[in-house]
C-alpha cells in the first residue's frame, strides 16, 4: 500500500510504501534530512514533526533521545518513524542539510492582506478625432469614474502609458499608491514588491506579487561590503579612515541589490520594470551606509543614530538601476546598534505582543536580544563577531560545498555531515558549534575551554592542543581539518558576549532564567544550530528543549509583512517607539557577566 508524504516547508510530496521510514522516503524524494549516523538512530539529527497522519509508535531509542513534551507534540526521529498513512511532515531548519536551506527561510505569521499598492484594471476609449484627450488625462478620467477623487499620474507611468495602451488595445492595469499612479502594467501582469533583509554578512531578498501577497521568488547573497570589513565596526572604521569610504560602501551594496533584484525577477520569470515598491530592513549601520547618512557618530560613544524614523524614498535616490522608480519604505531603527532588522524580527515573530515571558535572539555577526516581560520590551545588541560564520576559526569557512555542518563524536569515532556530500575542506558555523558541544559532552574540554589530552585524536600542535577532525587523506584538499584551543576561545568570546547581553536584560527586568517561558532563536545561523550542543557550550540559558523555538529569518518575514500590509508598517513604528534600549558598552553588569559567561557549563 502506498501513501503520500508531504514534507514542509520544503514543498516536496513523496510517494512512499507502508512500513518505510520517513528518512527513506525523504532520501528517495530528494529531501535533504540530516542523518549523520546513516540512519542508525544514534545521532538524533533527523528530528521531524508529524503534523497530520499516522506513523509507528515511538520506540525505546526515540523515547530516550526525544523529550516527552516534544514527543507529545509529534516530534519523531525520521529514521525510526514508519509510515502508516498519508502524512504532512514539518522539517525544522536544523534537520535539513545546508543544500536544502538558505538564509532566506523563515516561519510566517498569517496577517490580513493590506498593501499600500492598489491596482485597477481599466479599458479606455481609444483616442479619436473627436476625443483628443491626452493619454494620461484619459486614464485619470477612467479612474475618477471608478471612485477616485483626485488621481494623479507619475512621470514614469506617463512615459510608459502611450506605447502600452496601443500595444494592449487600450487596456492596462494602473498601479496606485494613494491616488498617485506610480506605474502602468500590461493586463494580467501583477505589480511586484521587493522585500530585503540587509544583513552585515548576508542579504536575503524576496519578490512578492502585490496583488495577492504571495512570494514568487526568494534568494540570498553575501553582502559585498564584506571586502571592506567583516563586521559593523570594521566598516565604520573603513569609512572613517577613507575620504571616499562611505560612497564606496554605498555603491557596492546598491550594485549588489540591483543584481539581487534582477536575479529574483529572472527566477520568477518576471520583468524588473513591474517592481513598484520595496521594503528594506537592516541594522543601523547598514541602514546609514545604504542611505548615505553620516556614520562617525555611530562608532563613538554614545553611539547615536543620525535617523531612526521610518523612511520613504524613491529607489533612484540611492542609485538603484534595476528598478529606478520604485517606492522604497525603510522600517525604523531603535538605537545606534539595534536597527530596523530587529524591529522586523520582533514584528515577524510577534514577540512584541506576547503575553508570556519571551527572550528573542537574532543571531548574526551582531546578535540583537529582546526580552518581552509584562508591558516592557527590552532590547540590546552584542558583538558576537563573525566566528559563527567561520571567520577566525582555523578551518572555518562559509556554509558552502565541502563545509562540515554536523559533527557527532561517539567514543573514538568522528561522524560528520558535509554540505553537498563532497569530501570535507572546512567547518561552517553549525559544525563549529557542534565540535565544541561534542568535545564538552565527552569531557575533552574543561570549564575554561582547555583541551584535555585523553583522546587519540588530540595532539599538540604549533599553538597548543588540537583535535583532528579529518585526516589529510580523507579531506577534499589533502589538508587535515583540526580544531584548536584558539578556536574554542573564539566561540567562548562570541557566546560569552551573547549570554552577557541576555543576563543584563534579565537583571534590568528583575527576573531570572527560570522565569523565561520561551526562547525564540532567529537568524540564518541560529536556525540551523543544534540546540543541545548550544546548551552544552552555554550559548543559551539552561532550559528544557521544549522552550526553544527556531524560526528562521524572522527579519525577512517582518520585511515581507511590512511590504504587504500598511497596518504592519504602523506596528513596526510602534514597536520602535516602545522598545527600551539598553546600551551595554559601559554597563558594569555586562563586563561582570561577560567574564562569567565565557565559561563552559
Amino acid at each position: 500500500m502506498s501513501f503520500i508524504v508531504d514534507f514542509q516547508p520544503v514543498g516536496r510530496r513523496v510517494e512512499a510504501q507502508a512500513g518505510e521510514t520517513l528518512l527513506q522516503a525523504a532520501q528517495r524524494g530528494g529531501v535533504g534530512l540530516a542523518a549523520i549516523c546513516g540512519g542508525a538512530g544514534t545521532c538524533g539529527r533527523c528530528l521531524v514533526q508529524v503534523m497530520f497522519g499516522q506513523v509507528s509508535p515511538p520506540d525505546e531509542n526515540e523515547r530516550r533521545r526525544i523529550e516527552a513534551a516534544q514527543l507529545a507534540r509529534g516530534f519523531r526521529l525520521a529514521c525510526s518513524a514508519r509510515i502508516q498513512s498519508d502524512l504532512r511532515i514539518n522539517v525544522p531548519p536544523a534537520s535539513l542539510t545546508t543544500t536544502q536551506r538558505t538564509q532566506i527561510e523563515g516561519r510566517e505569521l498569517d496577517i490580513p492582506f493590506d498593501p499600500a499598492v492598489k491596482t485597477f484594471a481599466v479599458q479606455l476609449e481609444p483616442a479619436s478625432r473627436v476625443d483628443l484627450r491626452a493619454d494620461a488625462t484619459r486614464l485619470c478620467d477612467a479612474l475618477r469614474a471608478l471612485g477616485l477623487e483626485t488621481p494623479q499620474i507619475g512621470l514614469t507611468a506617463a512615459q510608459r502609458l502611450p506605447v502600452l495602451l496601443r500595444e494592449q488595445g487600450w487596456r492596462v492595469t494602473a498601479v496606485l499608491i494613494g491616488e498617485r499612479v506610480v506605474e502602468v502594467l500590461p493586463p494580467g501582469n501583477p505589480p511586484l514588491g521587493l522585500a530585503i533583509d540587509l544583513g552585515t554578512t548576508k542579504v536575503a531578498g524576496y519578490l512578492v506579487d502585490l496583488s495577492t501577497g504571495h512570494t514568487l521568488a526568494a534568494m540570498g547573497m553575501m553582502n559585498p561590503q564584506i571586502a571592506y570589513g567583516e563586521d559593523v565596526m570594521a566598516r565604520l572604521t573603513y569609512v572613517a579612515q577613507n575620504p571616499a569610504g562611505a560612497k564606496t560602501l554605498q555603491q557596492v551594496i546598491v550594485q549588489g541589490l540591483d543584481e539581487l533584484a534582477c536575479s529574483l525577477c529572472k527566477q520568477a520569470g518576471q520583468n524588473p520594470e513591474d517592481i513598484v515598491e520595496a521594503v528594506i530592513v537592516g541594522n543601523t549601520a547598514m541602514h546609514h551606509l545604504l542611505l548615505g547618512l553620516p556614520t562617525k557618530q555611530l562608532g563613538e560613544a554614545p553611539y547615536v543614530a543620525a535617523l531612526s524614523d521610518a523612511v520613504d524614498l524613491m529607489s533612484r535616490d540611492i542609485g538603484l538601476r534595476c528598478a529606478p522608480d520604485v517606492y522604497v519604505h525603510i522600517l525604523p531603527n531603535i538605537a545606534g546598534f539595534v536597527g530596523a532588522d530587529h524591529v522586523a524580527m520582533l514584528l515577524g515573530t510577534g514577540i512584541y505582543k506576547a503575553q508570556d515571558v519571551v527572550l528573542g535572539l537574532d543571531i548574526g555577526t551582531n546578535t540583537e536580544v529582546a526580552l518581552k516581560v509584562g508591558n516592557r520590551l527590552l532590547t540590546c545588541s552584542t558583538a558576537s563577531g563573525p566566528a559563527f560564520e567561520g571567520a577566525h576559526i582555523r578551518a572555518g569557512m562559509r556554509a558552502g560545498p565541502g563545509a562540515i555542518e554536523r559533527v557527532w563524536l561517539d567514543g573514538e569515532r568522528v561522524l560528520i555531515q558535509v554540505i553537498d556530500g563532497v569530501p570535507p575542506v572546512g567547518l561552517c558555523g553549525s559544525g563549529i558549534l557542534d565540535v565544541v558541544g561534542q568535545l564538552r559532552k565527552i569531557g575533552l574540554l574543561n570549564e575554561l575551554g582547555g583541551m584535555l589530552p585523553e583522546h587519540p585524536r588530540v595532539r599538540i600542535g604549533e599553538s597548543g592542543p588540537e583535535f583532528v577532525l579529518v585526516r589529510g587523506d580523507e579531506s577534499g584538499n589533502g589538508h587535515e581539518i583540526v580544531f584548536t584551543r584558539g578556536d574554542v576561545s573564539e566561540i567562548q568570546l562570541a557566546k560569552g558576549a551573547m549570554r552577557a547581553g541576555v543576563e543584563v536584560l534579565l537583571q534590568e527586568a528583575g527576573i531570572g532564567v527560570a522565569d523565561l517561558d520561551r526562547i525564540v532563536i532567529a537568524g540564518a545561523f541560529g536556525s540551523y544550530i543544534d540546540v543541545k550542543n548550544a546548551l552544552r557550550v552555554g550559548m543559551f540559558p539552561a532550559l528544557p528543549l521544549e522552550r526553544f523555538e527556531q524560526v528562521g529569518n524572522a527579519a525577512g518575514v517582518g520585511a515581507r509583512m511590512a511590504l504587504i500590509s500598511k497596518t504592519q508598517r504602523a506596528l513596526a513604528s510602534e514597536i520602535a517607539r516602545r522598545a527600551e534600549y539598553v546600551e551595554l558598552t559601559n554597563d558594569p553588569r555586562f563586563t561582570a557577566a561577560f567574564t562569567e559567561m565565557m565559561m563552559l557549563p
